[in-house]
């Protein structure tokens, strides 16, 4: 519960230090400082003000980390600017520390990155794994990343583009295990969707709404992994798709055609097929032909060889991975998936346990392995 609180309390304290003059990579390490002290100081004596008690701490880490004489003189003449005791306003600025992160002095990339890590609470590691990096080279981009914001006044906001994309990788993350990183990213597409009339705002928040509308289904009572294929599609929230689908149809007639109303077109076909045998995937390859398109991504073109299993056929389905580098993240698994459908259950299943080997996440590696053993079982009664 405290972690959680925490977590959410981060960004609009982040949000007040950098109002009061703090450059943003001394005010995200004073406000980490005192996210620590919260976890050691709170479960005894808890704060009536948690969101005002962080401010206090923070602010004075940020005040005690300023060492040269320039900068004394600067920290004495803000000691009279720190909050006083009492209630502190309630103001979200989470949204505006997006835009705030994907500052003009940063590259696209290093700006998600520092974004991520700083306002979206995640880990170097899962910063990395979204990215197909090491751990140890996304740690030296972050890091460059807030050299050259270190002394910058934070009053030139970013780009929408830029945004967007911290809010999906955000949203991804959670999608994959964190509900409150999905709610979370949603809330913020949503309040960008109210201030900013663009079709791919609206592409993004139709393609979330559609992934979280089968949330319920996506895993069984004991956590393990439930395909596509096999959810429940009544345990799936129709008021959810019937929003997504009918905000991507109004961004698709303004015929301004961007990756994420594509790939919310994808989810919109799934979603819309009664049974998985009904699924259109005919028209799912075309959008992923568009899709790659808009953006030469290689795990797109492994996602469309999937598509094209399922449309011609799954010989089809592996010619066309065969075109891909055997490198690349969950090629093992579809490739495997493929080989199941085209009868050999040998090949399947070694590379069903190859593809456990390189799992990014538990759940995903404990699925892997159980098609791995179905296989092998039937292999040999």
């Amino acid at each position: 519960m405290e972690e959680a609180l925490l977590r959410s309390l981060t960004p609009s304290v982040l949000g007040v230090l950098v109002r009061r003059g703090a450059d943003f990579a001394a005010a995200e390490d004073a406000v980490q400082d005192a996210l620590v002290e919260a976890v050691r100081t709170w479960p005894a004596d808890p704060p009536r003000d948690p969101k005002g008690w962080l401010v206090t701490v923070a602010w004075r880490r940020f005040l005690d980390a300023t060492r040269a004489d320039v900068a004394r003189r600067r920290r004495e003449a803000l000691v009279d600017e720190e909050p006083a005791p009492g209630p502190a306003p309630t103001v979200d600025d989470t949204l505006q520390l997006y835009f705030l992160c994907a500052h003009p002095s940063l590259t696209p990339s290093s700006a998600v990155a520092l974004t991520l890590r700083a306002v979206g609470g995640l880990t170097t590691r899962q910063i990395a794994q979204a990215y197909l990096v090491p751990e140890a080279t996304m740690a030296q981009r972050i890091s460059r990343a807030k050299r050259t914001v270190s002394g910058v006044r934070f009053n030139r906001p970013g780009d929408v583009a830029t945004v967007l994309r911290v809010l999906y990788l955000v949203f991804n993350e959670g999608y994959s295990g964190d509900v409150d990183l999905a709610a979370e990213a949603i809330r913020l597409t949503r309040q960008l969707a109210a201030v900013i009339d663009h079709p791919e705002v609206a592409g993004l928040l139709a393609l979330m709404l559609l992934h979280h509308a089968r949330r319920a289904a996506r895993t069984a009572p004991d956590g393990s992994l439930v395909p596509l294929a096999e959810q429940d599609r009544g345990r799936w929230d129709t008021t959810s798709i019937t929003e997504g689908v009918e905000m991507l149809q109004a961004a698709l007639a303004r015929d301004r055609l961007g990756e994420f109303q594509a790939q919310a077109a994808i989810a919109a076909l799934h979603a819309d097929a009664p049974t998985a045998g009904e699924t259109d995937w005919v028209q799912i390859v075309e959008w992923y032909d568009e899709l790659a398109r808009l953006t030469g991504s290689p795990v797109v073109r492994l996602n469309r060889a999937v598509a094209v299993g399922e449309a011609d056929g799954p010989r089809a389905g592996l010619a066309a991975l065969a075109a891909l580098d055997d490198s690349l993240p969950r090629h093992a698994a579809a490739a495997a998936y493929l080989h199941e459908r085209d009868g050999d259950l040998a090949t399947a299943a070694r590379l069903y346990a190859e593809a456990a080997q390189k799992a990014p996440n538990l759940a995903e590696r404990d699925h892997l392995t159980r098609q791995a053993a179905r296989l092998n079982a039937r292999r040999c009664p």
